[in-house]
């Protein structure tokens, strides 16, 4: 699944995670893929399969779930 990169400092943004946004806006290509990329991902603390669902391009009723798993 491709993913851009806006997308995913966007979704950390959300989160409340704006150093690690801005670190994504520095380590990460333009376009991610979840597959290709879930090393990179796993660095931020992402679950590609989690962001597999923003690949449309939104957050949608997902960011609610990562808040739940980041707030544990």
């Amino acid at each position: 699944m491709q993913i851009d990169k806006a997308t995913v400092i966007n979704f950390l943004k959300n989160l409340g995670r704006d150093d690690d946004a801005n670190r994504a806006q520095s380590e990460m290509p333009d376009q991610l893929d979840t597959d290709r990329d879930a090393g990179l991902l796993g660095r931020f603390g992402l679950d590609p399969s989690m962001l597999s669902e923003l690949g449309g391009g939104g957050a949608g009723g997902l960011l609610g779930k990562a808040k739940d798993v980041f707030d544990r």
